[in-house]
């Protein structure tokens, strides 16, 4: 399979304003710094640029924000400033932007979808039926303000025992692919439930780069190549 993804310059951006993710995911910690012209530069690793809230507060401070402050600042985060400093942000020059949002159809989900064009959108759940209901929901949420939908990931889909190899499904058995067949929509590929990968991610070390051989990682390359597929070319 070819991975020529990996080449393309990628951006990242934590949107997740109460529970950013991605510092500790990318091991990635300190204040952004700024350029002789007051850009803000992300924080690179592995080959990422990354930006999000995570990085302006302590790591267990809370953000004590109310709805309309939330979308004040992801309005001025996706128009390259920041709420609280009057800085822009230089991402430089991307292939792909990836904004990571939490779950559900709130403030985030439209402030971001109303400020930016989205070239598209990919809805990650669990085979849980409960889990599903909200997948259900964002999909059509993003229908509703006219964000293609590219298809569903199944995480944490399969359980293998590493002493017997028997497999159990745990959050139950393909809930994503009927989902996805309700939907009219594909499912772009199924991540395992597993430890490696929660220890790679607990440590910051991503398993397509930890382990880049495991399974583990070569399900998620998959899915990025599935995803880049049904994007339009960069030639274009």
């Amino acid at each position: 399979m070819n991975w020529h993804i990996q080449s393309k310059a990628i951006g990242l951006l934590d949107v997740d304003v109460y529970g950013p993710s991605i510092p500790k995911m990318m091991n990635l910690k300190g204040n952004p710094e700024l350029s002789q012209s007051n850009l803000m530069r992300p924080l690179l690793n592995y080959g990422i640029a990354c930006m999000s809230m995570g990085f302006l507060v302590e790591e267990n401070e809370p953000v004590v924000w109310r709805g309309l402050m939330v979308m004040s600042a992801i309005e001025k985060l996706l128009r390259q400033r920041l709420y609280f400093f009057d800085f822009k942000v230089d991402w430089g020059q991307l292939d792909y932007l990836v904004v990571d949002m939490p779950p559900g159809t709130g403030d985030v989900q439209l402030s971001v979808s109303q400020n930016i064009p989205i070239t598209g959108a990919v809805i990650v759940s669990t085979p849980q039926d409960i889990a599903l209901m909200d997948a259900h929901k964002g999909a059509e949420m993003f229908r509703k303000v006219h964000v293609p939908v590219l298809g569903l990931i199944q995480n944490m889909s399969v359980f293998q025992c590493p002493k017997c190899k028997h497999k159990t499904h745990i959050f139950g058995a393909d809930g994503a692919r009927k989902l996805a067949h309700t939907l009219g929509l594909e499912v772009l590929g199924d991540i395992p439930l597993h430890l490696n990968i929660r220890e790679a991610s607990d440590t910051g070390q991503p398993i397509v780069f930890s382990q880049p051989e495991s399974d583990e990682a070569k399900a998620y390359l998959r899915i990025a190549v599935e995803v880049v597929r049904r994007l339009p070319s960069l030639s274009e």
